[in-house]
């Protein structure tokens, strides 16, 4: 055999065993996986929650129109801007027709209280007269009395034969004349009396109608008043949207057209932001929180929360979730009001902010990434046993032990032996990228990072390839 032929097969030989051993070398690594790994480390841990919203007075109120009807706004006596105190006058709205109501019902209270007080004198008038005419009774009774004594004493003189027939006839005119005084008298007096209740009868009568028209003067003055804006709190006006000559319309809820400029009482600023569902348990009052405004960069506020609303807020419509018709399964948000702390003095409601809320804080606590941590079904960390396929045919799944197979285990996987270990672990508060552990894991501990395709799909048990090397970004 030439020496090239034997030259050539020896090549080829090695070739083979060589490929050979590759492809063994690759077989026994066919199910071997590459994985990015951290460690558990001890560390201090905030939790916190973030929410966006903007800026607003803790008090404010919008001023409206109360006028029975479209009004014409006739002055306007602030800007935007002014400082207001409680009760100041702000603007005028057309008040001509209620200013003439009110100017009739003065005329007309002024003439009822003057007949009133015109009956009121009579009243005491006849009174007095009264008191007259019944003294004059008693004095002519009281004569009448006498001359009647007089008469009797004479009658019997007479029988006696010891006066003349003419002064017996004179004694009995007296007392006959007497007694007709007493009567003349008590018909003047029963006369006066029903004078006096009429009398008194148009003064109850001109009393209530001073009362009547001093009530209509006083819905009158209120309808007037209602023509006059004016300020219930002291603060600043933050937004006058109407300007003189417009009209404006009452009783129209959110509607441009009813409101006249609102005064917010910038003493207390707040943010008021809309914190998801699923972090409004972690929320208490008093909690610390930091507060950044767009509009304001490179600038953090403190502050603290005071308010925590309990009604679940629609994140498409902003309505209550209690008045939607909308499926419960929609996202929802809660109502959040910090306050804070020394807000600057350039600040304006409306300026969007974002606050990030401290609801817990850790010292010196076992933490991982919280990418490392997932999820497996308890049945699939088991050993599979071995069956044939006649007796896994023949046995009849425990809905039981099927039941307890799909019970859920939140964990990670640790790196032990070269192999992707399943530990279940127990956590507590979140932070930004770590989360806290609570048990199942040491200090030092080797668990899986990544990639997320691989925390997802790897099996306990799984042989592994640490691999923490960046990333090589190709050119596209």
């Amino acid at each position: 055999m030439k020496t090239k032929w034997k030259v050539s097969i020896g090549v080829a030989a090695v070739a083979v065993i060589g490929g050979g051993i590759v492809a063994s070398i690759r077989y026994s690594q066919r199910d071997i996986v590459t994985v990015q790994t951290g460690t558990v480390v001890r560390q201090d841990l905030t939790s916190l929650v973030t929410a966006s919203g903007e800026i607003k007075p803790r008090n404010y109120v919008n001023i409206g129109a109360n006028t029975m009807g479209p009004s014409r706004i006739t002055e306007i006596l602030v800007k935007e801007g002014d400082h207001v105190t409680k009760g100041q006058l702000l603007a005028r709205l057309d008040s001509t027709q209620s200013e003439a109501d009110v100017v009739a019902q003065k005329a007309a209270l002024s003439s009822a209280l003057a007949d009133a007080t015109a009956s009121e004198a009579a009243v005491k008038a006849a009174d007095d007269n009264i008191r007259t005419l019944t003294a004059t009774v008693d004095r002519a009774k009281a004569d009448a009395e006498r001359a009647a004594i007089f008469f009797r004493r004479a009658e019997q003189l007479f029988r006696d034969k010891l006066i003349a027939k003419q002064e017996y006839d004179q004694r009995k005119a007296d007392a006959d004349s007497l007694e007709a005084a007493v009567r003349e008298a008590q018909a003047r007096l029963t006369q006066s009396r029903a004078q006096r209740e009429q009398i008194a009868a148009q003064l109850n009568a001109a009393q209530k109608r001073a009362a009547q028209v001093q009530a209509n003067l006083a819905r009158y003055a209120d309808v007037l008043q209602k023509h006059y804006s004016h300020s219930p709190l002291d603060g600043i006006v933050t937004n006058l949207p109407v300007r003189v000559g417009e009209t404006v319309v009452p009783g129209i809820q959110n509607s441009p057209a009813s409101l006249i400029m609102t005064i917010a009482d910038m003493s207390l600023i707040t943010a008021e932001v809309k914190v998801d569902e699923t972090d409004i348990v972690n929320l208490k009052l008093d909690q610390v929180a930091d507060i950044t405004i767009d509009a304001m960069p490179n600038r953090t506020f403190k502050g603290h929360v005071i308010e925590i609303g309990n009604t679940a807020i629609l994140r498409s419509t902003g309505l209550a979730a209690s008045q939607s018709a909308i499926s419960s399964q929609e996202a929802k948000d809660f109502k959040v009001v910090i306050a804070l702390d020394n807000p600057p003095e350039e600040i304006r409601p409306g300026l969007s902010c974002t606050a990030k809320i401290t609801t817990a804080t850790r010292q010196k606590v076992l933490t991982i990434p919280i990418q490392a941590l997932t999820v497996r079904q308890k049945g699939d960390l088991e050993p599979k046993p071995k069956k044939s396929a006649s007796a896994q045919a023949a046995t009849k799944p425990d809905p039981a032990k099927e039941k307890a197979r799909k019970e859920e285990i939140q964990g990670v996987f640790v790196v032990a032996g070269g192999k992707a270990v399943f530990r279940k672990v127990e956590t507590g508060i979140t932070g930004a990228t770590d989360i806290e552990v609570l048990s199942g894991l040491k200090e030092g501990d080797q668990i899986i990072t990544g990639s997320y395709k691989v925390i997802r799909t790897i099996r306990n048990e799984a042989p592994v390839k640490v691999d923490n090397r960046a990333p090589v970004k190709t050119e596209s």
